[in-house]
């Protein structure tokens, strides 16, 4: 569930964030008027992403009958889900600071165009987010076997989001967002490497990826996959206690390389901004 939680919280405060941004400079900009619109693209990039995660159910359980092609196509959004979530991560942590300036700047330019240029841009900064949400949580939810928990996590997560922004429009607290993105993206690497190595394992299982089926390791005896432990370190890592050398591979080098260039490039960032306040 906690992992659930976090890609609800994480990914629903980044676009609740773009929202009351954009609420907040039509208000100073006395542009009220265009409220509505900029409601109305909103909701429709949150009914298409919603749509987009009931179209990869409907897929991996309906459309793909054999079991080969239900587990390649598990595989291979699981695959892409990383791809875009590592992206996403690094992204914000570089753009996090700016972020305000960034989205003051196209809504300006989209006032001057129109009202439709408004819904679209309010349209294209939420339907981004909600994609990648949408098909990180589906990943997850299929590593984790279940669907309850991470449901409840999710939408957990999204409420906290929601009050979160709401506080930080109003001004009742403060959030460092720069910190706050680099410890959940620190987590959602960790979860990605969990997804990416369940991934290989719906590949190995649809007979895309051959050897390596050699367990790597297997504490089964000592964690249980049915203890209330096991299922926590499922949850939250997606960890198998039986995991091959194809899966250890794969999250190893995933892993190592992904956390060791986020972690340097917030150290380098975090210096970067003492040089500048000591200037």
């Amino acid at each position: 569930m906690f992992a659930n939680y976090l890609i609800g919280l994480r990914e629903g405060l980044e676009a609740a964030l773009v929202v009351s941004i954009l609420i907040a400079y039509l208000v100073k900009a006395g542009r009220r008027d265009r409220l509505p619109v900029v409601g109305g693209g909103v909701a429709l990039a949150i009914a298409l992403s919603v749509g987009f995660g009931a179209f990869l159910t409907y897929t991996s359980t309906t459309l793909l009958k054999d079991f080969k092609s239900q587990e390649l196509f598990g595989g291979i959004m699981s695959c892409i889900a990383v791809v875009f979530v590592t992206w996403m991560v690094f992204w914000m942590r570089r753009t996090a600071r700016n972020l305000k300036a960034e989205l003051d700047g196209r809504l300006s330019q989209a006032l001057n165009v129109g009202g439709y240029a408004v819904a679209l841009t309010a349209f294209l900064s939420v339907f981004r987010e909600g994609l990648e949400t949408a098909l990180f949580f589906w990943s997850a939810v299929q590593a984790a076997g279940s669907t309850t928990s991470p449901v409840i996590g999710f939408s957990l997560g999204i409420l906290t989001a929601v009050v979160l922004a709401w506080l930080l429009y109003n001004r009742s607290v403060k959030l460092n967002l720069a910190q706050f993105f680099t410890w959940t993206g620190a987590g959602l690497i960790i979860i990605a490497a969990g997804v990416l190595a369940y991934a290989v394992h719906d590949l190995q299982e649809a007979g895309a990826i051959g050897g390596l089926y050699t367990l790597a390791f297997d504490i089964s005896d000592v964690i249980p996959p049915s203890s209330w432990y096991g299922t926590l370190l499922k949850g939250v890592f997606n960890l198998s206690p039986q995991t091959t050398v194809a899966q250890a591979i794969a999250w190893t080098l995933y892993f190592v390389p992904v956390m060791t260039l986020f972690v340097l490039g917030s150290r380098r960032a975090g210096t970067r901004k003492q040089e500048t306040s000591h200037a």
